[in-house]
Parts: structure tokens; C-alpha cells; sequence
């Protein structure tokens, strides 16, 4: 009978650990021009134990795929990747020029003071989404508001 409530007070917070497995900072975007057809996301993907990164999805765009930009023969080439590995307890940034989120068949324009919601998938936590801000269209990271 002692353990009852114990165990019980452990089942309520286990969701609750499962969820902090993985954090996603600074999740950011750049406008496009109005005709684009794709758009590219950027963030900081964390997690606390060994993980990977399955599936992206959006309703912002018709296709949504993990992307890595690589140099072949002195050319820059973007091709998708199936999965995201994530080392724990250390940090993978997807970055201009990197690794990214690439959002394919957009559905309407990246505006500028926007925001729009991500889905992450992972192999060993629950689903995580996002709300990312959109920046300028040359923007080289997330705006960062100073008062």
C-alpha cells in the first residue's frame, strides 16, 4: 500500500520527462519573394539521449524533407537526407549551408514578422512542434530583438 502513491506520482511525471528529452531553439525562417516555390528552416536541435530526427512536416508547404547542402566538384548541391542524427546531450544547428529543413511546394509567400508551425519527429521521443519566425530574406540567423 506504501507504494502506491509513489508510483503513482512517478507514472504522472514521466510524460513530462519525455517531452524535455529534446529542445528546438531558435527556430527561424527567411522570406520569400512571392513566386518561390521553396523555403528553407533553420534551428537548434538538442536532446538528452541518443536520437534521430524521422520526419518534418508543415502545412506551410506540399513536401517537407530534411536537406544537407554539400560541395561537389566546387558546386553547391542540396540533397535530402533520410534521417538526423542526434548525439546526446550535444547540439546539432541546421544552418544556411548545412544541414536544413527544406519546405518544398509552398503554399503562400515566407512573410517577413510572420511565424509558422514545424513538426519534428523523432525516433525515440514524442513529436516535437514549433513556431518559426520568419526573418529578412538575406537574414544569415533568427532576428533578435534588443530594446
Amino acid at each position: 500500500m506504501r507504494f502506491r502513491l509513489p508510483l503513482f506520482a512517478l507514472a504522472l511525471l514521466v510524460p513530462g520527462l519525455a517531452a524535455a528529452q529534446v529542445t528546438i531553439d531558435m527556430p527561424w525562417a527567411r522570406a520569400t519573394a512571392p513566386t518561390a516555390l521553396a523555403g528553407g528552416a533553420f534551428m537548434t536541435i538538442t536532446s538528452a539521449k541518443a536520437d534521430r530526427v524521422t520526419k518534418t512536416e508543415s502545412p506551410v508547404a506540399t513536401t517537407v524533407e530534411l536537406h544537407q547542402s554539400v560541395e561537389e566538384d566546387g558546386v553547391m548541391k542540396m540533397k535530402p537526407v533520410p534521417t538526423l542524427i542526434l548525439e546526446p546531450g550535444k547540439s546539432v544547428t541546421l544552418k544556411p549551408g548545412s544541414y536544413h529543413v527544406m519546405l518544398i511546394g509552398l503554399k503562400a509567400p515566407l512573410n517577413q514578422g510572420e511565424s509558422f508551425p514545424l513538426t519534428l519527429h523523432f525516433a525515440n521521443s514524442p513529436p516535437v512542434t514549433v513556431e518559426v519566425k520568419i526573418a529578412a530574406p538575406g537574414a544569415a540567423g533568427p532576428a533578435v530583438h534588443t530594446h
